[in-house]
């Protein structure tokens, strides 16, 4: 234990960009000295107290020694451990408070890092994102100290720190320990394989409490100090209370065409607003409320690995003519949040599940839910349900619900564009959750070949009438009676265990595309994809014989929309998503500009979709809402 002097310090940042959380600078006070383990709470020492925790040592590669820093351990671990050596020991030991982490990491200093504004090459721990960690030494106290002799206050290991996690107040405080309510715990420091940006005196992240991984460990104080509560609790999305309550008269389906042009969904938020909002917007979900509105969610970034990525949400109330601006639906701090799943599972719940990292990227995944009783006016505590920060955990929009009453959710298993589809399936209503994975290999996805992995990411499941399961997805493509490639098809007849993999009559799609399949209210199955990929399909293969709105039949080009009457064996019905009306559009993220008219749609976007009991099909893409029925996509045809 190292003694640092009481004083006072500047806490925060500028707070520029995704740092935002990084100000106001308010001037912080602490009145005790109190004294701080040098060194992050070894395996050696973790291990007197938690012997079993020794099986864990090596796990992703990483802390395997005596002397290196202890890992895989929750917030409730850290506190237990500091209960169990103050009981040995006759002292009184806890986690560092946040602004007692800061002030005893910048040693005096107020430039980026404590050894300047710069951190030494020499330092490192391989800090860059990796989906596989590289070799590296999680031994402590390798390099030298800083200004208080506390080693490794920058890299190594995320440390986690006493506070819930919430805004600073702009006023000047003494002894703060944070709010006393909120989710999430901050940790400090960064760690391994985290660019060093994070690993700045000032950076604030925050873990859900129950969470362990490879990159976080922690260190004690022991203090006599006085804490004071300070700063509100704080969790997105707020509470809102001009969410409307009653339940929504949607009235007798309409048995007459309805198409109506797409709107945008992504609105951006006004100054002033405190929503963060990013350059990339990209991967919605969407579901039907109760009330009649619509909500729709999506996450927004810099960069899809990167750790700012938040999950934002829109959403069109009934009868209003627009999409409201963004607001923010759900953020771990400085964790990726790639994949996000919404549903109406018809009993008055709506159901919000995501993925979560323990830094940036999207393989190494852990999976957490929410539920809402009212309309998504407020939403329970974030839960984790699937604790493994592993592959086979980035979640598809497209949960469904079986005729049994068990819940279906696809994630993508993989991180590349040819790891298929996992399926997990709750039989309790969302309380727990199975991987149908039995832990064999991916397989070579071959015709007639059988695997317990969907063909294809990013995959659309349904249930067919006799019980089994149907899945499309992206990539895996198997070759046609013509030795063209086709979207593979993968069945299931165990609810998920092993699929069968066929070539669909149906074109591959590629990168910056995902297809919606789903049963409709009226009983057939609808699939939205795309008749080509605009940059990667030859142009002898590009588009695809469909209808047009005049009734003619012509080659079409982008997103269409086919129907399927007998179980997804043929699909008869294919139409372009696109009246005869051109126009100029904004896809967003990986779309962009593109011109639509009676042979050309939407030739790129990340779709999903929800239908309404008056079975309006709701279609987004990556930023544009569109909406039609069944009658509509069936013009022309007997």
């Amino acid at each position: 234990m190292v003694d640092i002097p009481a004083g006072y310090f500047y806490m925060g940042s500028r707070a520029l960009g995704e740092d935002f959380d990084e100000g106001p600078v308010h001037k912080v006070t602490i009145s005790t000295p109190f004294r701080m383990s040098a060194t992050e709470i070894t395996n050696a020492q973790y291990e007197e107290l938690f012997p079993q925790h020794r099986a864990l040592r090596g796990k992703n590669g990483v802390s395997t020694g005596d002397d290196d820093a202890v890992v895989n351990v929750s917030h409730d671990d850290a506190m237990e451990f500091c209960r169990r050596l103050g009981e040995r020991d006759g002292r009184t030991y806890r986690l560092p408070t946040e602004a007692e982490w800061e002030y005893a990491c910048r040693g005096g200093s107020y430039t980026l890092y404590n050894t300047g504004d710069w951190f030494p090459d020499s330092c490192h721990k391989s800090q860059r994102v990796a989906r596989d960690f590289d070799p590296v030494s999680l031994r402590t106290a390798m390099f030298a100290p800083n200004a208080f002799g506390l080693y490794d206050m920058h890299g190594n290991v995320e440390e986690w720190c006493l506070d819930r996690y919430a805004p600073y107040p702009d006023m000047a405080l003494t002894d703060p320990c944070g709010p006393e309510k909120g989710e999430f715990r901050v940790t400090r420091g960064g760690s391994h394989h985290t660019p060093v940006k994070y690993l700045r005196s000032a950076n604030r992240s925050a873990m859900h409490p129950s969470d362990r991984h490879s990159q976080t460990g922690f260190r004690i104080v022991e203090s006599a100090a006085t804490l004071r509560p300070s700063g509100k609790g704080w969790n997105a999305p707020a509470p809102r209370a001009d969410i409307n309550p009653n339940r929504h008269e949607w009235g007798k389906p309409s048995d007459k065409p309805l198409y109506i042009p797409p709107v945008t969904f992504v609105i951006e938020p006004s100054c002033g607003s405190a929503t963060p909002f990013y350059r990339h917007n990209h991967q919605p979900a969407v579901t039907w409320c109760d009330n009649g509105d619509l909500l729709a969610i999506w996450f927004s970034a810099n960069e899809e690995n990167g750790r700012e990525v938040t999950v934002l949400s829109s959403r069109l109330k009934a009868g209003a003519s627009g999409w409201e601006e963004a607001r923010e639906f759900f953020r771990v701090p400085d964790r990726n949040l790639t994949g996000s799943a919404l549903l109406n599972d018809g009993t008055g719940r709506l159901l919000h599940i995501n993925g979560m990292e323990a830094s940036g990227d999207w393989q190494n995944l852990a999976m957490v839910a929410r539920e809402s009783h009212d309309n998504g006016a407020t939403w329970s505590a974030t839960r984790i349900i699937a604790p493994e920060h592993a592959k086979r955990h980035q979640v598809i929009a497209g949960t469904s619900v079986t005729r049994e009453g068990w819940i279906l959710q696809p994630c993508d298993a993989g991180p590349g564009g040819a790891d298929g589809t996992a399926l997990h399936i709750s039989r309790d209503g969302g309380l727990t959750w199975n991987d149908q994975w039995d832990g064999a290999p991916l397989p070579d996805f071959k015709e007639d070949d059988t695997g317990s992995t969907i063909a294809g990411i990013h995959a659309g499941v349904v249930q067919l009438a006799d019980g089994s399961l149907m899945a499309l997805g992206r990539g895996n493509s198997l070759p046609g009676p013509d030795g063209k490639p086709r979207m593979p098809m993968s069945i299931s007849h165990d609810m998920g265990r092993t699929w069968t993999y066929h070539a669909s009559e149906l074109p591959p799609i590629d990168g910056g595309q995902r297809l919606v399949l789903r049963r409709l209210n009226e009983g057939p199955l609808l699939l939205v994809s795309f008749t080509d990929h605009p940059q990667r399909t030859p142009e002898a293969d590009r588009g695809m014989e469909l209808r047009m709105p005049d009734g003619s039949v012509e080659k079409g080009y982008g997103m269409y929309a086919a129907v399927s009457f007998d179980e997804g064996k043929t699909w008869p019905v294919r139409r372009l998503i696109s009246d005869a009306e051109p126009r100029f559009l904004d896809g967003g993220a990986w779309t962009g500009f593109f011109e639509s008219d009676a042979t050309h749609a939407e030739p790129r976007g990340y779709l999903c979709a929800t239908q309404t009991p008056d079975n309006v099909i709701h279609l987004l893409s990556s930023r544009l809402h569109y909406r039609f029925n069944l009658p509509w996509l069936m013009q022309g045809f007997k």
